[in-house]
């Protein structure tokens, strides 16, 4: 069984982070519900606990608790924020509103050191954000550490390995937080820091042949980063077992399907089946303009054709996904309401009750970081385990107003056109997107002596790190002519390019 730091979810925004720092650790973190029983964490046997923040107040009613006898374990605890505060009201203290709030970073004091701070300098600049704090302790706690405006801005319960902190170690405006964690982890709960991904590959591979025997898989193959690493991951494991499915819906980018069939059926020898329905999606999307009937209408119709050819796999009994750890955390519970669920983390749902499939999801442990990690080691090009976002609907949500076969070959030039000047200036992998946008508009022109009347296409590009939040790119002048010119000369529909600076909010990154 493999060292565990269980992260109890109290509602941060911060929480998959903290467990993506615990990671970085070399130390599998596992994100679970805060009404989690003592008892049930008892069973999943953590080296160490960790409580989250969270945006109630710890007297608030209807505020999430903790069970007491998790303090009872043995097992080393360290409360982060809100988990601080929960922390010291179970052991007897007092939290109340803090006259001053403290957001932003402040300086901390460390008074003693101890094997929290060990080896960090008594000045330390951290991240707080919070409009309780803790205003007596118990006797059974020691301070450890002091800000100008918190008090016990960490602290200890005397004798246990039970710690509370008030700042967030965990964000990167706390610059040496990582330490922090990193002495929770390997001095306090003597964690040995061996989970890296070439360990994830081996358990993976043994644990995927024990689960599948000599029963068949199939999966949906995007092409996307998870998809694929799956897709390699599971043929290591398993081999010709696996029959990948590789659906054409024709709002591909150029080459895209002759690029997937050519990496994963011939380079990897996976038994792939190349399912050319463009016309039926075109037919299907004929007319529409409006973008939430084009989304409802692109997956229904990939549902039909992906069990349609998902019957064609004799014996096949699992259905594998490129399921990663974000959508199973965001699929979780908070508190225990499933009303505070962020999404359903399914890829292929809504499949016909006929088809009975087992599900295999062996990526369902791993942030994204750690899926490229594992993709590099199987041997996928950077051209698959770093590419950009693709929407699922592909540049059907990409092309506004009504789809025809002619405007999405227009849109699927120019964006080619973009995504290769882009990478020329070394820019791709850098970026968080970069793409082309249809637009349903015609505007005239004058090429040479003619007049034109023409479509026109924008140009979004957009940093960012979680998709959450975007800024626009200023992109280099020459290099936005190069573009513009490209597009206009070589793409035989289109007069004229133009960019979009807007950020996320109050826009969203893609246009439809």
């Amino acid at each position: 069984m493999e060292e565990t730091i269980v992260v109890l979810d109290y509602g941060s925004q911060y929480c998959q982070l903290i467990a993506r720092r615990i990671r970085e650790c070399h130390v599998y973190s596992q994100v679970i519900p805060c009404n989690t029983t003592a008892a049930e964490i008892a069973a999943m046997a953590p080296k160490g606990i960790i409580l989250s923040g969270g945006p109630a107040s710890v007297y608030d009613a209807g505020s999430p608790q903790l069970d007491p006898a998790i303090l009872e374990l043995g097992i080393p605890v360290l409360g982060i924020c809100y988990g601080m505060q929960l922390l010291v009201k179970y052991s007897g203290g007092a939290v109340s509103s803090a006259p001053e709030r403290e957001y932003g970073r402040a300086q901390l004091h460390i008074q003693k050191a101890g094997e929290l701070f060990d080896g960090m300098a008594p000045e330390q600049t951290v991240w707080m954000s919070h409009g309780d704090k803790v205003t007596m302790e118990p006797t059974s706690i020691e301070t450890l550490a002091i800000t100008q405006n918190c008090e016990f801005a960490a602290c200890q319960l005397k004798g246990k390995k039970l710690y509370g902190i008030q700042f967030h170690p965990e964000v990167v405006h706390s610059p040496n937080g990582i330490q922090i964690l990193r002495n929770f982890c390997l001095k306090i709960c003597s964690c040995q820091g061996s989970w890296n991904m070439a360990s994830f590959i081996e358990d993976s591979v043994k644990r995927i042949r024990e689960t599948v025997g000599n029963e068949r898989v199939i999966l949906g193959l995007s092409g996307g980063v998870d998809s694929s690493v799956a897709a390699a991951l599971i043929h290591k494991a398993i081999g010709r077992q696996l029959t990948c499915i590789f659906v054409n819906n024709g709002l591909l980018r150029k080459n895209e399907a002759e690029r997937v069939q050519e990496l994963f059926g011939r380079n990897f020898n996976m038994d792939l089946r190349y399912i050319d329905a463009s016309d039926r999606f075109l037919v299907k999307l004929a007319g529409v303009d409006e973008p939430e009937a084009k989304r409802h209408i692109i997956g229904a119709e990939f549902i039909e054709v992906f069990a349609d050819a998902a019957r064609s796999v004799d014996g096949a009994t699992f259905l594998a996904q490129g399921t990663t750890y974000p959508d199973v955390i965001e699929s979780m519970p908070i508190n225990g309401n499933p009303a505070a669920m962020i999404k359903s983390h399914h890829n292929v749902g809504g499949l016909p009750k006929d088809l009975k499939f087992k599900l295999l999801e062996p990526l369902n442990k791993l942030f994204k970081d750690e899926v490229r990690e594992v993709g590099r080691a199987l041997g996928l090009p950077d051209e698959v385990i770093l590419r950009q976002p693709f929407p699922g609907p592909g540049l059907g949500v990409r092309h506004l107003g009504a789809v025809t076969k002619r405007t999405l070959d227009l849109l699927r030039e120019a964006d080619d056109i973009f995504v290769e000047e882009v990478k020329k200036a070394g820019l791709y992998y850098k970026l968080w997107q970069a793409f082309c946008v249809f637009l349903p508009v015609r505007t005239v022109g004058v090429m040479g002596d003619q007049r034109t009347y023409d479509y026109v296409v924008a140009l979004r590009v957009v940093e960012s790190q979680d998709g959450m939040t975007a800024d626009w790119v200023n992109l280099p002048d020459d290099l936005l002519r190069r573009v513009s010119n490209r597009i206009v000369n070589e793409v035989r529909g289109l007069n004229r390019v133009v960019l979009d600076i807007t950020s996320k909010p109050p826009s969203t990154i893609e246009w439809e």
